[in-house]
């Protein structure tokens, strides 16, 4: 087994490659002046079961594109299974058709991935369950919920919990965690969305008076919706308002709009490579899914069950 990493989060794949005691195989991702990508493999590779990790943050493009050639490159060289860890699946919003004329980007990215030479994609907390089925080969969805719940157990499990989806379709992820921290009850953002990229908080449907408030979702961008959400809690009377993201995208003036609300604290994961603006913030925390993206690759070499780490 072999670990392969791109630029795109060269931390993560640090961290998972110490996990499973392996060096990170020796590649170069470089750029040619005209900023063509160009990706050389500096050990045998023949035979092996290659693992590259490189999740598609932003520049999404351009990761994208360095992972299709390490892909591309690693089929050349005779790799006998090229497994694409892609932690945060971009484009993974455009999973449908939400007007005339418009793309199914997911399907594409996954079409890619299997042209490119992929022969298994493993992914975690897609932004819907179905991109799965948008691949012809293996797929795995690992989910974060085990380790934000360690952690809320350890810094909020004497408190009044209250789980919050902050929209109806996040409602199955938020009552994966509510069962999670001892079946605790759930509540719902009911928001309007007029235009993407704003929202407005319409109602809280679930009493959140006197709670400690878990906001819980996949992915945060612009931070809006989840800076609304906290606020409509807030106003409702929660204690306070704690948000888990899995993947902190936090593109344009996110994290100061998340250091002026109403949150006590946002927690996110190192799927993406956090900017020195998220590090530098007192409320943005990062936990780490190195061991949990490890344990899964030991399990995938070893052909062993990936599902049973949920359980």
């Amino acid at each position: 087994m072999k670990i392969m990493s791109g630029n795109s989060n060269l931390p993560l794949a640090r961290a998972i490659a110490a996990y499973l005691e392996l060096p990170l195989t020796d590649a170069a991702v470089r750029r040619f002046a005209d900023e063509e990508i160009f990706v050389e493999i500096h050990e045998n590779v023949r035979g092996e079961d290659v693992f590259i990790v490189q999740p598609t943050s932003y520049p999404v493009n351009d990761n994208l594109m360095e992972l299709l050639i390490c892909i591309d490159a690693l089929r050349r060289a005779s790799a006998k299974r090229i497994t694409a860890v892609v932690p945060y699946f971009g484009y993974a919003r455009q999973d449908r058709k939400p007007g005339p004329r418009t793309p199914i980007s997911a399907k594409l990215v996954a079409n890619l991935l299997t042209e490119a030479g992929a022969d298994r994609v493993l992914s975690v907390d897609l932004h819907a369950g179905q991109i799965q089925g948008f691949f012809d080969i293996p797929t795995d969805n690992l989910f974060a919920a085990p380790v934000m719940a360690a952690d809320i157990q350890a810094r909020y499990g004497d408190q009044s919990l209250m789980v919050v989806s902050p929209d109806v379709g996040g409602v199955v992820r938020a009552r994966a965690l509510a069962k999670r921290l001892d079946n605790a009850p759930l509540a719902i953002v009911d928001k309007r969305r007029d235009k993407p990229g704003q929202s407005e908080v319409m109602n809280i449907i679930g009493d959140v008076k006197g709670r400690a408030c878990i906001l819980i979702d996949d992915i945060i961008d612009s931070g809006g919706t989840l800076c609304n959400a906290a606020q409509a809690l807030m106003d409702e009377g929660a204690t306070s308002v704690t948000a888990y993201i899995t993947h902190g995208v936090l593109s344009g003036a996110a994290v100061s709009r998340v250091t002026n609300s109403a949150l006590k604290e946002l927690v996110i994961t190192d799927s993406i490579q956090a900017t020195e603006d998220a590090k530098a913030s007192d409320k943005i925390r990062i936990l780490t899914i190195a061991p949990l993206i490890g344990e899964a690759i030991r399990r995938i070499a070893d052909e062993s069950s990936v599902s049973s780490l949920f359980d």
